[in-house]
């Protein structure tokens, strides 16, 4: 049952970084300087032992061996994150997926039966997951995100900035749970967003629309249509701490023409889907959709749980 569930998980990165064009992203035709291919795929290797302990300890706690309090979410990411940069060179290449494929493999670990999770009460167990996440997952979060972003690429905070060492202390002294820290960045980081909202994005936009992808294209198409549905849908949390919303917004509006143009059904699409990958790049890594690629991966993720195979 945690096998099953981990390399889901482990196929989902794969499937997600190796579908092109997705404008902007690596994929297996496009490498960023510093980033290849090569270093996601290894990325995606390296997680499978913590997405199979997640699923058990989600099991665990739903048979009241341990609770749901104790699922030791956010050390599980941390190390994730850290054997990901054993494995390859490339730097950052998962802790978007990772925080939002830990919680998905122990809330599928509480629902699997007969080798398949339906994604309704997926949902609902997920539910349980994130609201059993504690001070202590906040802080060995925010270690992982020291140890996987350089500072540039994490933005400014408020309050409990990453960017504070003294935000540790805080979170554990004043009892911040990890879905309170969450909320003070939701309306600027879909990540976040996911965790406060039971993630909405990816049970209500993304793995809704690669379902119906799936039925009228192929897996590559599917899976670069549903990225530009999450990308029209929600400005990408990435570009936007790089260079603003205003530049976020116009690249969302580009997906969006691509796929008012028939997406890649159509030739038109295609074109204009080519153009928009080509200005993308032309930001040397700055206009990277990186958030709405994690996105793109936890509706895959889904997808392969209920039971759908490539």
């Amino acid at each position: 049952m945690e096998s099953l569930i981990s390399r889901c998980g482990v196929l989902a990165s794969l499937l997600e970084v190796s579908a092109y064009p997705k404008p902007g992203n690596v994929h297996r035709l496009y490498d960023m300087p510093g980033t290849r291919y090569e270093h996601f795929l290894a990325g995606g290797v390296a997680i499978e032992p913590y997405l199979r302990e997640a699923a058990r300890r989600g099991f665990e706690a739903s048979r009241g061996v341990r609770g749901w309090d104790e699922l030791e979410i956010g050390r599980l990411i941390r190390e994730a994150v850290e054997e990901t940069l054993r494995w390859q060179r490339g730097g950052n290449v998962n802790l978007g997926i990772l925080l939002l494929f830990a919680p998905i493999a122990a809330a599928a670990g509480t629902v699997v039966e007969m080798g398949r999770v339906e994604a309704g009460r997926l949902r609902s167990a997920l539910g349980r997951v994130l609201r059993g996440a504690t001070p202590g997952d906040a802080v060995e979060v925010y270690e992982a995100i020291g140890t996987a972003m350089r500072p540039e690429t994490l933005g400014e905070a408020e309050e409990l900035s990453v960017l504070d060492e003294d935000s540790r202390r805080r979170i554990l002294e004043e009892g911040w749970s990890l879905l309170e820290v969450f909320k003070l960045c939701s309306g600027y980081d879909s990540i976040c967003y996911e965790w406060v909202t039971d993630f909405q994005l990816t049970f209500e936009v993304g793995y809704p629309a690669l379902r119906r992808n799936l039925e009228e294209v192929d897996v590559n198409d599917a899976i670069v249509e549903t990225y530009l549905t999450l990308l029209a849908h929600r400005p990408d949390s990435l570009i936007r701490r790089k260079c603003g919303l205003e530049r976020a917004l116009e690249v969302s509006e580009m997906a969006r023409g691509v796929l008012e143009a028939g997406g890649l059904g159509t030739m038109e699409g295609r074109r204009l889907l080519e153009e928009m990958d080509e200005a993308l790049r032309r930001g040397d890594g700055a206009l990277n959709p990186g958030t709405t690629a994690d996105l793109t991966a936890s509706s895959i993720y889904i997808m392969l749980l209920e039971g759908w195979r490539p």
